[in-house]
């Protein structure tokens, strides 16, 4: 017997679930480099424990989208909050209207709270992976060394490269590199993840690693943003997939609804192009 509202269990009280708290909040984000207007009224939700895929053509503004939830770039208009925190500005505005500025301290501190990887790994080649993954603890943080070396073979062997703690970068393939940029993120505990089409600069055998550690990710309950074209990952990890074009986000849902039963012809024709 289901249980409603209107439908109680006999002998139980009735209380309706509460949905996870919103993590992410992006409220119409407008962002423009000159005359170029590359997100358009942008509004996005991603929940405690949720994996979002952003889909859409190149140039549709997915990467800037991220890069505005981790001010790597300013919202020409809108704002971003993260755990209900306005991101780069003070909570509230001044009394003409203007939003002030939160000093670069504060605003390292909100952003140490994300982590990101990018397409290219950008791992520092003077270092072995464990070097790379144990940097930001202690330059950042200051975690003892022995502390951030311990948590850093931990992570290492999380995305399967225990084996691998000694090499340099130029010693390891592209999906290792991309692994080591996993756990390097990691490794500053942040509350949510952002991937930023993590598999495009790796040959096409590597790219089921990399995914691999994603799915894992999720598994644990990391909330997630990731932008990628591997519409099976899509589809069997993401709680909602938004696709976008033009600026714009066009259409979201479950992957049962966006990628299965699509509405708009442009994300019709667009998944005929992926798929």
């Amino acid at each position: 017997m289901t249980q409603t509202p209107e439908n109680p269990v006999p002998g139980t009280d009735w209380t309706p679930a509460t949905p996870p708290r919103p993590v992410i909040e992006v409220e119409a984000v407008h962002k423009s480099f000159g005359d170029l207007h590359v997100l358009k009224a942008c509004d996005l939700t991603v929940r405690a424990g949720e994996v979002a895929v952003l889909v859409g053509p190149s140039g549709s503004g997915k990467s800037t989208l991220l890069r505005c939830i981790n001010q790597l770039e300013e919202p020409t208009a809108g704002r971003v909050l993260i755990d209900g925190e306005v991101q780069g500005y003070q909570s509230d505005p001044l009394p003409d209207g203007r939003w002030q500025k939160l000093p670069s301290a504060q605003i390292a501190a909100q952003r140490s709270r994300i982590g990101m990887v990018f397409q290219r790994f950008h791992l520092f080649p003077h270092l072995t992976a464990l070097g790379n993954v144990m940097e930001a603890p202690v330059q950042v943080r200051g975690l003892p060394k022995a502390a951030a070396e311990q948590k850093a073979r931990t992570l290492l062997e999380r995305v399967g490269l225990a084996e691998r703690a000694d090499h340099y970068p130029s010693e390891l393939s592209g999906g290792q590199q991309q692994r080591v940029a996993i756990a390097r993120a990691l490794a500053m505990d942040p509350e949510l993840m952002l991937f930023d089409e993590p598999t495009s600069a790796l040959d096409p055998e590597l790219v089921s690693e990399v995914l691999a550690v994603l799915k894992d990710l999720a598994a644990d309950g990391m909330t997630m943003v990731v932008v990628t074209h591997e519409m099976g990952f899509a589809r069997e990890v993401a709680d909602q997939v938004v696709f976008m074009d033009e600026g714009r986000i066009l259409e979201r849902g479950t992957p049962e609804q966006v990628i299965d039963h699509p509405e708009s012809e442009r994300l019709q024709g667009f998944l005929a192009s992926v798929l």
